[in-house]
């Protein structure tokens, strides 16, 4: 079949990767523009370019879709399908229609539960027990395309975005090469997505990684698996005439008393925080500009007294 890729992040490289492997003609790789990076400041490529440039792919690196040109520069590829994963740009129509079996989405979860940007990171702090990705034919809307395959995974309570979304790329590589093989057969059939059960995944920000101890302890040690490692969540420790804000990169849940945000320690030397609900026992801790330590060894050299008692953040509000 006669395809052209579209991604950018890691998460599209193993499917663009299975895609080439499964005797796919990739007539042309779409992705972001190389950006400054780094402490030098020198232009690096996205994980699906360097990907491409290993494989000899011929790679396209548009600033938008939306001209005259590039509809037709798309359109003159005489493309069989056009796979997009994690691309970054929203596809004009003109984009969408081009294909003769259109274009096929892989997105992270079981639509139409957690359409949207941070479907992995969502479905972790829900406390869901599975998710899955889903291949769609995309249409205008925001991942509301008819599904064509689906399959799922459990969320165990290890996981980490990080490892979640590991897992999911290479469910999503397997995925895509069965439905362009179902689409080729004719032995798949797109199925519209049901108006019950519809939840949106809101783009993460790095305010929403702030801990407030007055939520459940269940809550935030959600929240610092489903964040990790970015946004990463913190709280502000006192330090000297001000405050620190120290890194959480592991927590555990634990009994703790007193008033939300009290600090003891526990009888294995890790420092515990009460929460509005049950507590919050730190494992992982990481000062700026510092490597990350067990929370024990960390309060060696960071006083983190028993009944301090941490400030919670004011209250943060999803983007609608």
């Amino acid at each position: 079949m006669k395809i052209a890729f579209l991604g950018t992040s890691a998460f599209a490289v193993p499917a663009l990767r299975a895609l080439v492997e499964a005797g796919h003609d990739v007539a042309a790789v779409y992705t972001r523009a190389p950006k400054p990076a780094g402490r030098g400041q020198q232009e690096r490529k996205t994980p699906v370019h360097e990907l491409a440039d290993q494989l000899g792919l011929s790679v396209h690196t548009p600033r938008s879709l939306k001209s005259d040109e590039e509809a037709a520069s798309f359109k003159a590829l005489d493309l069989d399908a056009a796979v997009v994963v994690s691309y970054g740009h929203i596809l004009p129509k003109s984009f969408l229609d081009a294909p003769v079996l259109g274009c096929i989405n892989i997105h992270g979860s079981l639509l139409p539960r957690w359409r949207g940007a941070a479907p992995i990171h969502r479905a972790i702090l829900a406390g869901d027990a599975e998710t899955g990705v889903t291949t769609m034919r995309m249409d205008e809307g925001l991942d509301t395309g008819p599904m064509l395959l689906a399959e799922s995974t459990p969320i165990s309570a290890a996981d980490t975005a990080e490892s979640v979304h590991d897992r999911l790329a290479e469910l999503g590589a397997r995925l895509i090469v069965s439905t362009l093989d179902g689409l080729m057969r004719k032995s798949i059939d797109a199925v519209v997505q049901p108006e019950q059960g519809v939840t949106y995944a809101h783009k993460l920000g790095k305010e929403e990684g702030v801990l407030d101890w007055r939520r459940p302890a269940a809550e935030l040690e959600r929240k610092v698996r489903a964040f990790h490692p970015w946004p990463g969540t913190s709280f502000e420790a006192p330090r000297d005439n001000g405050v620190e804000r120290i890194k959480v990169l592991a927590a555990t849940l634990t009994l703790a008393g007193g008033a939300p945000g009290t600090i003891s320690i526990a009888r294995d030397g890790f420092p515990v925080v009460t929460c509005g609900v049950g507590g919050l026992k730190l494992l992982k801790l990481q000062r700026p500009g510092k490597s990350a330590q067990a929370a024990d060894s960390f309060l060696r050299g960071f006083a983190l007294d028993a009944g301090t008692v941490l400030a919670s953040p004011a209250v943060v509000r999803l983007p609608t």
